[in-house]
């Protein structure tokens, strides 16, 4: 097995950040006291926070009518979590327009590159227009690809963070690209 194959079998989805909107503006001062569970404090944040607990999500409802779904693992789970968010919004009297459209904003990702990384060497041979690595701000190595346009963040324990993608496949092409590189750079 490759070392691609090897640490794209470590990718595991850590969040799940998916957009839609009802149609029509909301009242959330009425929203929050009809919907158990509902938190709205709008010195702190413009929108009602909702959580579900199975799938575990939170959806973050603003005036205009549009959410914002966080926390999912999976894309089916963003589906289940915002159904669960329409039907309690129905059944308090709020009308949700027939299947809105939903729209996976990121995808973020882990994985495990199995050897330590030196980072100093990394930023001198991948080239700096892409990278930026300031240790004394940040431990680990920012390097932004354009394809797929996502940001890795590599660590030298060889963890990494895949962030900005909008399906799971990014993640993969991401593991496998940046693998392919430290290994022609001889630095994996």
């Amino acid at each position: 097995m490759s070392k691609a194959d090897e640490a794209k079998r470590t990718i595991k989805i850590e969040n799940v950040v998916a957009s839609t909107a009802i149609g029509h503006g909301i009242d959330l001062k009425s929203m929050t006291l009809e919907l158990e569970g509902a938190e709205y404090d709008p010195k702190q944040f413009p929108g009602l926070v909702y959580r579900t607990k199975n799938p575990r999500t939170a959806s973050l409802i603003f005036s205009s009518g549009k959410i914002v779904c966080t926390g999912a693992k999976n894309i089916a789970d963003v589906d289940t979590g915002l159904k669960i968010v329409f039907t309690k919004m129905e059944s308090i009297g709020i009308k949700v327009m027939p299947n809105p459209d939903i729209t996976v904003q990121n995808i973020v990702a882990s994985a495990d590159l199995g050897s330590v990384l030196n980072l100093n060497s990394i930023a001198i041979s991948l080239g700096l227009e892409n990278i930026e690595y300031e240790p004394e701000q940040f431990p680990g190595l920012v390097y932004r690809l354009d394809a797929p346009r996502v940001v890795l963040l590599l660590f030298g324990s060889g963890k990494l963070v895949v962030t900005g993608g909008k399906k799971p496949k990014d993640a993969e092409d991401a593991v496998e690209r940046i693998v392919k590189e430290l290994e022609y750079n001889a630095l994996l």
